[in-house]
């Protein structure tokens, strides 16, 4: 019984310790792999905010035609210039299909990982991690990631520097801070689950929701939305992924925000 007691503190503490401050602060020399050196935050950029939000768009506007079916209740709060922009969409992707037919065909629709791959050219997803410990990580499970390519997007809650989190935060190495000191709390079980469903009500307006929340799900909506799993590097292997910040434009389509998995903790602090 005590073998299993050190055993399992032993796990937990190996988990943990990347987020405790002063065993960080005594092993950031030991592996230099671990270390990216940002001199500020505008130059944070990998690629530009606007290659970002191109990926954003072309994958989202994929994934809401394919799933064009599901979205009649939408479209009738939206202006015929705006129907009319999918129904082209819907052409393109489905040519010589009318709505009213397209509706009945189900068959003619994909995964969203078969959309990611049509859209991309590649598809990631969630599987249990070739690094010991390391618990599930990310792969890409077909075709080929181009170099400075959009793989994935970290969701979760999105809290300011001054509110409430210690909770949630227990027990859990999913909570991401940016260079602002903003953090985002990527658990999909216990109390940030409550939280993030809780706050994806309440941000509805009727048909349209404002984010996403399969990602709590085994069945995700959006396949971008695994980022919280993708691990660390390793003294043996070295990163080939990076995080980099985006905020998303406040002219981002309303339509396309169901596939957004963030939301913010505060009403008053859309981000």
């Amino acid at each position: 019984m005590p073998g299993r007691l050190l055993r399992g503190l032993w796990q937990r503490w190996r988990r943990y310790k990347y987020r405790f401050v002063p065993w960080i602060a005594l092993n950031l020399s030991h592996n230099p792999r671990t270390l990216r050196y940002v001199p500020e935050e505008s130059k944070d950029k990998v690629i530009s905010d606007e290659e970002v939000l191109g990926t954003l768009l072309k994958v989202f506007q994929a994934l809401f035609v394919n799933d064009f079916n599901k979205q009649s209740d939408i479209l009738t709060v939206f202006p015929e210039p705006v129907k009319s922009k999918y129904q082209d969409l819907l052409s393109v992707q489905h040519p010589g299909v009318k709505q009213l037919e397209y509706r009945h065909q189900q068959q003619n629709t994909f995964t969203p990982e078969e959309i990611l791959y049509k859209t991309l050219g590649f598809s990631v997803t969630r599987a249990p991690s070739t690094l010991i410990s390391a618990g599930k990580g990310v792969f890409v499970n077909k075709g080929l990631v181009p170099k400075g390519a959009v793989v994935s997007m970290y969701p979760g809650t999105v809290y300011q520097k001054y509110e409430p989190i210690f909770f949630q935060s227990i027990g859990n190495p999913f909570i991401f801070r940016c260079l602002d000191g903003v953090l985002i709390d990527g658990n999909d079980k216990g109390i940030s689950k409550v939280v993030y469903r809780s706050c994806n009500g309440r941000d509805q307006l009727g048909p349209l929701k404002m984010s996403d929340s399969t990602w709590l799900t085994s069945e995700i909506h959006n396949p971008l939305a695994v980022g919280q799993y993708v691990n660390n590097c390793s003294n043996d292997r070295a990163a080939n992924v990076c995080y980099q910040e985006f905020d998303v434009p406040a002219v981002f389509p309303i339509e396309l925000k169901q596939y957004l998995p963030n939301i913010a903790y505060s009403y008053d602090k859309q981000r």
